[in-house]
């Protein structure tokens, strides 16, 4: 797992579209991403290392969770050193019902669709900042055949605005954003 996570930002995200992941059984497939890498100035790790973006900078294959706006979590997995890949939606289908709960409505295309909605449907916190991708309650199967992966601008940032590195499955209907 870490050789697939030890690459450029852009190149992982686009091939983490279409894999299955999982939190203690609880998921779907990954439909929509977007990298960041610390040469960009839309990226937390532009600047360097802080308390906050520390876990960018740990090994391949971890988990970086941070607030957005103070409300709402947002799920990255790290690449090289100052780079990850925000996981922007997932396809939901296992433990739907739980995901239903958590987000207090029944519509499976607005369970996880966004990265806010995504982490409080697999109720992801800030504990699992730091965490390895390959230790329970995770769970990442990359996908032997991706699906057709189309590249967009990124959505909610006004540096960088510019560079198409949001990646998704064409025409899904889980996105968070038409591609």
């Amino acid at each position: 797992m870490n050789a697939f996570f030890d690459r450029s930002a852009p190149t992982v995200a686009a091939d983490l579209v279409g894999a299955a992941f999982h939190i203690a059984g609880v998921g779907g497939v990954i439909v929509e991403t977007e990298a960041y890498t610390d040469e960009d100035p839309a990226s937390h790790s532009y600047k360097g290392q802080t308390p906050r973006n520390r876990a960018m900078f740990g090994r391949p294959a971890s988990v970086y969770v941070y607030r957005s706006y103070g409300i709402h979590w947002c799920l990255n997995f790290v690449c090289r050193a100052g780079s990850a890949v925000l996981i922007r939606a997932l396809q939901p289908t296992t433990g739907l019902e739980f995901m239903q709960q958590r987000r207090g409505l029944d519509n499976p295309f607005l369970l996880c669709s966004g990265p806010g909605r995504l982490c409080q449907a697999l109720a992801v916190t800030g504990d699992l900042n730091g965490c390895l991708l390959t230790e329970r309650p995770l769970s990442l199967t990359v996908p032997a055949e991706r699906p057709t992966v189309t590249a967009g601008l990124r959505i909610g940032i006004t540096k960088a605005a510019d560079v198409p590195w949001r990646f998704g499955v064409m025409g899904s209907p889980f996105l968070s954003k038409k591609l």
